[in-house]
């Protein structure tokens, strides 16, 4: 299974993910990459929201969260 496929594959069965689900889940570590892929080369299509959390020296971090909306086929 590509990259590509472990990505859809969370995004069906999750709804979602964040490049720390991507790492932790997955191992991949460039999930921008791959949701340029799933969106150019698979026709998927994300809504796109910042979150926003305070990691473990408490500086505010922010990372996106993409969210499958829906595929068109290609």
């Amino acid at each position: 299974m590509t990259q590509n496929e472990m990505v859809l594959k969370y995004l069906e069965e999750n709804g979602s993910i964040t490049t720390y689900d991507s790492y932790k889940e997955l191992f991949i570590t460039r999930l921008s990459a791959r949701i340029w892929d799933l969106k150019h080369k698979y026709g998927c299509k994300f809504d796109e929201e910042w979150v926003v959390k305070k990691n473990r020296y408490g500086k505010v971090c922010s990372f996106k969260k993409y969210i499958l909306k829906d595929k068109e086929e290609k």
